[in-house]
């Protein structure tokens, strides 16, 4: 079975289009997808909107596109925050949710985020 295809966002922050150049070279992301921004308003049950801040927080490449699958590990994650007894299925799913968006302990290893840049001089345009 073929792996799966790598986002590019998720290439570019693990570090793997300064590796492999060739393989991302040719390879476009959608355009607008933009942040993924601040919880739905009907994740409205104790710590989900915590989970959801946690979640981006935590994983700074998600994007617009990734909204519902962060509503879904939210959901379980508040679960768990509130001190709720979560069971083995639900903690090994939200395991799941976490790899598929880049957020197990492994991928976390391999994120390398581009360096903030200072910001820019109004005098340098003229040096």
């Amino acid at each position: 079975m073929a792996r799966a295809r790598v986002p590019l966002t998720k290439a570019r922050a693990t570090g793997r289009t300064l590796k492999n150049p060739k393989r991302f070279s040719g390879r476009k992301e959608p355009n607008g997808l933009g942040p993924l921004g601040k919880p739905p308003k009907w994740l409205c049950k104790p710590h989900e909107q915590e989970a959801w801040d946690t979640l981006a927080a935590d994983l700074p490449w998600l994007n617009r596109s990734h909204r519902t699958l962060v509503a879904m590990a939210s959901g379980l994650l508040a679960r768990q925050i509130g001190g709720e007894d979560v069971g083995v299925k639900a903690l090994n799913l939200l395991r799941m949710m976490l790899n598929s968006m880049g957020g197990s302990p492994s991928d976390a290893s391999k994120v390398m985020m581009p360096e903030e840049k200072d910001p820019e001089d109004p005098a340098a345009k003229y040096f």
